[in-house]
């Protein structure tokens, strides 16, 4: 199955300033079959070290001597190392803690030589150690579960045109609609996980997707016995299993657990955080770019890595989702959530720390929540996202108001479009006019939303 993904790894490969490539994600998103998919296809002699089934390497990596680690690792795998033709693979590279300082070393004494190490909960592991980490000589790259698009290209490949080339002058057939629509609702079945995808193309059984779906939970509870005591196993199982159920709610510490400390349910979060099992979206006063240097820290939602997990965990099976009529889309206002945070957290493309925003006022006589807020461009963007077809623009009104905004972003089942509104808004001051483009877009199209967004300036 074909990975965006690949496209920067071949600007990496021929980067003449290359530096080894720390590929970071939550385990079974693909990180592995990626790169030997790349090696292969490159026509590159791959080196695979799998670190956690060689632990005694991490006293060896522990030297920092490359000439003596690459001889160990030629004799492991079986071949030999020749530079610039060979790519070194170091998967699960937690394992091995000492690996991570040692391709510093790599970089500096070894430059011609490619290097990718991935690995899956880093954080768990590495805070039982103490060394610096090789700043400045490594480069990071996220690996997300696989997009709707991605998902696209294997299911249904001849649907991706009608996204991928759709413009606002242009009116999308109403045929291809209703038919990413239906591939949209089984998406938010299957989720991006790549086994998951997998075994819905080639066997169509939704009770395989369930099996892939439950392995991999019980793989996530399984990693965490590795790292945590017994106390802390069962509040992080706790917790992954409260936060799909969250989704679009603000995070109360004393609603996940009474019993446990807000320190300890915070910590636990934090190490979910880094480990790409979940995303903080942060309430930001969207004063001002950048979003994130204007957030409160202690107010946040939760996103799930993949929708496809989010819905096995809350018990939704597919005749659930594939039965439900758009009135009835109201039960997967959360899923709608899911899906479209999901996808906005990879706008970078994998370059970058995730980071996601939401807006919140809350008054005594009215609340007003924009589900998610972007910059693209040094222009600060609102999104609403509904599950059906209809939907109030309340909040979206009450922050062009307050934030001046000219451009206004909502996802729901609609076919796209771009119209003007007019609106006098209420508040305790007195009627105010606001007025604004909104660019309403069916969901399925979020991962356009960038190309959408110049089509739109720059007209």
């Amino acid at each position: 199955m074909e990975r965006f993904a690949e496209r920067y790894l071949e600007k990496w490969i021929r980067n003449k300033r290359r530096k080894p490539l720390v590929l970071r994600g939550a385990r079974q998103v693909g990180k592995s079959t990626l790169i030997r998919q790349f090696a292969k296809k490159n026509g590159l002699n791959l080196l695979e070290i799998n670190l956690e089934r060689n632990l005694y390497l991490n006293e060896i990596f522990k030297s920092l001597d490359t000439e003596r680690i690459i001889m160990e690792l030629e004799v492991l795998g079986g071949k030999k190392i020749k530079e610039p033709d060979s790519l070194l693979f170091l998967d699960e590279i937690q394992s091995t803690p000492y690996a991570l300082q040692a391709l510093r070393y790599f970089y500096e004494d070894k430059p011609r030589l490619p290097v990718i190490a991935a690995g899956s909960l880093l954080e768990f592991n590495l805070s039982d150690h103490s060394f610096s980490m090789p700043v400045g000589r490594i480069e990071y790259y996220h690996l997300f579960p696989m997009s709707f698009k991605e998902f696209l290209f294997a299911a249904e490949p001849g649907l991706i045109e009608y996204i991928s080339e759709f413009s606002l002058s242009t009116p999308l057939p109403e045929t291809a609609h209703i038919k990413l629509l239906q591939k949209q609702r089984e998406y938010l079945y299957t989720g991006g996980m790549p086994e998951a995808l997998l075994v819905s193309i080639e066997s169509g059984s939704m009770m395989d997707v369930f099996e892939v779906h439950r392995s991999i939970v019980d793989t996530y509870q399984d990693d965490f016995s590795k790292y945590a005591r017994q106390k802390e196993l069962a509040l992080m199982q706790k917790v992954l299993r409260y936060i799909p159920r969250s989704i679009g709610k603000k995070i109360k510490y004393s609603n996940i657990s009474r019993e446990e400390r807000s320190k300890d349910l915070k910590a636990v979060i934090e190490l979910l955080t880094k480990a790409r099992i979940c995303h903080r979206v942060f309430n930001s006063h969207c004063s001002d770019v950048p979003l994130f240097a204007d957030i409160d820290e202690h107010i946040y939602k939760l996103i799930f890595m993949d929708i496809g997990l989010v819905s096995h965990i809350c018990g939704i099976d597919w005749l659930t989702i594939n039965a439900l009529d758009e009135r009835e889309l109201i039960n997967e206002g959360a899923l709608a959530e899911q899906f479209i945070g999901q996808h906005l957290v990879n706008i970078n493309q994998g370059l970058g720390e995730p980071q996601l925003n939401y807006w919140l006022r809350e008054s005594r006589s009215a609340n007003a929540e924009v589900d998610y807020v972007l910059s693209m461009k040094g222009r600060i963007l609102p999104v609403e996202v509904k599950a059906g077809k209809s939907g109030s623009l309340k909040s979206l009104q009450q922050f062009a108001l307050q934030k001046h905004s000219k451009l206004c972003i909502r996802f729901d089942l609609n076919m796209p479009g771009l119209q003007k509104v007019n609106h006098i808004v209420r508040t305790k001051e007195g009627n105010w006019p606001v007025s604004f483009l909104l660019l309403s877009l069916p969901l399925y199209m979020v991962e356009e939303l960038p190309r959408l967004v110049d089509e739109i300036t720059t007209a």
